[in-house]
């Protein structure tokens, strides 16, 4: 299972309890992918309170995509488990 293709619908609740569990399992063991689901609560959190995304966050997930972009995962599932978190994280 490739979790980014899961994980905004897994944060929204909108998975089956199975592909729950293996994307909760996934992210305990995938720091890249925890940060992630992290930074996404955090904004939707945020959007919730309707107030602006902590500048850290926001600067935190610019930084994660561009690493995705510069480094794409390793892997023939595209999943990457030990991956190192954007720096000042």
């Amino acid at each position: 299972m490739q979790v980014a293709r899961v994980l905004q619908s897994y944060l929204d609740g909108e998975t089956d309890e199975a592909t729950a569990r293996r994307v909760a399992a996934h992210l305990k063991d995938c720091r890249r992918c925890g940060l992630e689901a992290s930074v996404y609560r955090e904004i939707h959190n945020a959007l919730g309170r309707r107030v602006e995304p902590d500048a850290a966050a926001v600067a935190r997930l610019r930084t994660f995509g561009e690493s995705l972009v510069n480094d794409p995962p390793a892997g023939d599932d595209g999943e990457e488990r030990n991956a190192s978190p954007p720096a000042g994280a």
